[in-house]
């Protein structure tokens, strides 16, 4: 390995740690000593069984999933609060974040496309809402919380112990101001983009962002997207108008960069559209909070003249999903597995409504572009998790690309991976 990047010199690292204090309560002086790699003393990383009952259950819970022919779905791994994902290198480990306090490290070991331990990664981090997880090409891993972000990076090489390599490049507070921190939409996203920059979604805490909170969160991002180097200096916003991104992916034949987007609760059952939108550039505005949703105007917003300067970069979205079926982690397929026909489209979660008198949802969409690489078709992939009842069996959060081609889908509410594999012809 390189030693430039992946291995910082006891010094340098410590320095790094020591001059960004303000960690989240009780992490400093663990991140100090990890900068010295020295031990903290932890102790041993909590495992998941992945057997018994529980599993079994799990199990028939799949046998009533639709899906194309040719496709089947099976247990991956029992992941509690399994939310955002991201898939490692060598080691073929995948990343978990929830919206608790615990980052996870899935790996199949074996290879036999079943997961043999789920472990607790870095403990010694005291995280907060760690949802965010993403994997740079060279190995590094970022973890975007309510208010930090992460770096570890050799995060396979330490996956083995409870002490790791952390670095704040977005020190405790720094991510968005303290006086805005909430306990509502507070699930963040990253992505390494083609330029090597790492880009976090900052979701807005309100239904409808208040009049006076609107300029503050578009200079900071909140309601937005910003972009940074990976050492988390540079950052910029180069989006706004975004009510809550969950999920956000960049298209690998054109660059470009796509993100669902959450839309205005209590308008009704069939208002306002989800959405899943391009960037066609940055800088650009999507609607929030003259918007709910697609062109639906928002109640508080409704009698008033959306600014010159936001009308003239608003950006309409790609695909105008089922209303409040709360669409959130989203990826482009590139692998060999699926037929041809699914190269480069779109597979996106839905999450299911929490407020709908008639539910929506959970499935997972998949979404067809054209040559031009605009959405051309969306349509239900997977389809299954919810009762005759109305009550959710399984709620899909995050899917994700696994190492042999097909695809992982993570699901909060059951607490588990699921891999979605093709053998047809």
């Amino acid at each position: 390995m390189k030693k430039t990047g992946l291995f910082l010199s006891t010094a340098g690292l410590a320095l790094l740690l020591l001059a960004k204090p303000g960690f989240a309560a009780g992490d400093s002086a663990n991140l100090s000593k990890l900068g010295a790699f020295k031990r903290t003393d932890t102790g041993s990383m909590e495992r998941v069984p992945q057997d018994g009952k529980y599993a079994d259950n799990l199990r028939k819970v799949l046998q009533n999933i639709d899906m194309p022919d040719g496709f089947k779905i099976e247990l991956f791994a029992i992941v509690p609060d399994a939310r955002n994902m991201a898939v490692s290198r060598n080691k073929a480990t995948v990343w978990v974040g929830t919206r608790k306090t615990a980052v996870w490290s899935v790996t199949d070991r074996d290879m036999d496309n079943v997961a043999d331990t789920v472990e607790a990664f870095s403990p010694s981090v005291k995280f907060d809402i760690p949802n965010g997880v993403c994997y740079s090409p060279d190995g590094f891993l970022f973890v975007a919380e309510r208010n930090r972000v992460m770096m570890f990076p050799a995060a396979e090489y330490f996956m083995e112990g409870s002490d790791t390599v952390a670095i704040p490049i977005v020190k405790q507070g720094d991510l968005i101001p303290a006086d805005e921190e909430s306990y509502n939409h507070t699930a963040r996203v990253c992505a390494v983009g083609p330029d090597n920059k790492l880009y976090i979604s900052l979701g807005q805490p309100f239904n409808v962002t208040p009049a006076d909170k609107v300029e503050l969160y578009a200079k900071v991002g909140i309601g937005g997207m910003i972009r940074m180097n990976r050492d988390g200096s540079g950052r910029e916003v180069v989006a706004t108008g975004i009510r809550n991104s969950v999920g956000h992916a960049f298209n690998p034949q054109d660059g470009a960069l796509w993100f669902t987007d959450n839309q205005v609760d209590g308008m009704g059952d069939d208002i306002p559209p989800g959405e899943l939108n391009k960037m066609p550039e940055m800088g650009m505005w999507y609607g929030h909070p003259y918007y709910g949703g697609g062109s639906v105007r928002t109640n508080e917003y409704k009698d008033q003249s959306i600014p010159e300067d936001r009308a003239a970069k608003y950006v309409p979205p790609q695909v105008e999903m089922a209303a409040h079926a709360a669409d959130l982690g989203m990826m482009f397929y590139t692998g060999r597995m699926f037929p041809k026909k699914y190269s480069n489209a779109i597979f996106n979660a839905q999450h299911g409504s929490w407020n709908s008198v008639e539910p929506k949802g959970p499935r997972i969409m998949v979404t067809f572009l054209d040559g031009e690489g605009n959405a051309a078709k969306t349509e239900v992939f997977a389809d299954g998790w919810m009762n005759d009842y109305g009550v959710y069996l399984g709620r899909p959060v995050d899917v994700q690309q696994y190492v042999d081609g097909s695809i992982l889908v993570s699901d909060d509410k059951a607490g588990a991976i699921y891999r979605i594999s093709y053998s047809g012809n």
